[in-house]
């Protein structure tokens, strides 16, 4: 059997990591987990890692940044930029099918104590403003919406959208679940001078062209 390359090692650990971590939750996830996952030793996995910090932040990243790249794939076809805020809304708020979402409650609980997983949060965090600041940019240019600071907007939607997510995985609100789309494509429709159900006539949970 050929032997693994230092990069196909790490890989394997970053799986052994999120398949715990879907278990047990990203705080609770150690080395002796991680190595036990693998059939391994806890020495293979600080061989590849300075610290269980940074197994942990690049498991998430691998994650979470799955879940960004994803929206953003959905999302380039989508010309109209009405379409575009309602399938970024859809794709976002996917709770029922994403766990996600219980990856970032995590994350977010941790941050303030592991500095490598903040500091993937935040570059997640910026990048999905990012997209929902362009959407609204290209809305505002083709007369579509208003917004006098469409980056103070995209951070309110934002806000808006991973409270009212948060709230249902935090929780287990399943009576609530429905109504995390409608209740935020209501808010950004508010935020941005929309008419009311302009973005809430889709409640299937895909994003346009997908």
């Amino acid at each position: 059997m050929p032997r693994l390359t230092a990069s196909q090692r790490r890989e394997r650990i970053i799986a052994a990591t999120i398949a715990v971590a879907r278990r047990k939750g990203l705080a609770a996830t150690t080395v002796r987990d991680v190595a036990d996952e693998m059939g391994s030793s806890s020495g293979l996995v600080h061989h590849y890692f300075g610290t269980m910090d940074d197994v942990l932040a690049e498991a998430f990243a691998e994650v979470a940044g799955e879940d960004l790249a994803r929206t953003t794939r959905a999302l380039a076809g989508v010309t109209e930029p009405v379409d575009a805020l309602r399938g970024f809304v859809e794709s976002y708020a996917r709770v029922d099918a994403n766990w996600a979402f219980r990856l970032w409650l995590d994350a977010w609980a941790e941050a303030p104590r592991r500095p490598a997983v903040r500091a993937i949060s935040q570059r997640l965090n910026l990048g999905w403003e990012d997209l929902l600041e362009a959407i609204i940019r290209r809305g505002i240019a083709a007369g579509a919406m208003t917004a006098s600071d469409p980056r103070a907007a995209a951070w309110t939607i934002l806000s808006i959208l991973d409270g009212l997510a948060l709230q249902v995985v935090a929780h287990d609100a399943a009576d609530a679940l429905d109504e995390v789309v409608p209740w935020a494509a209501a808010a950004a429709e508010r935020e941005l001078g929309l008419p009311p159900g302009a973005i809430r006539a889709r409640r299937d949970g895909r994003p346009p062209g997908s």
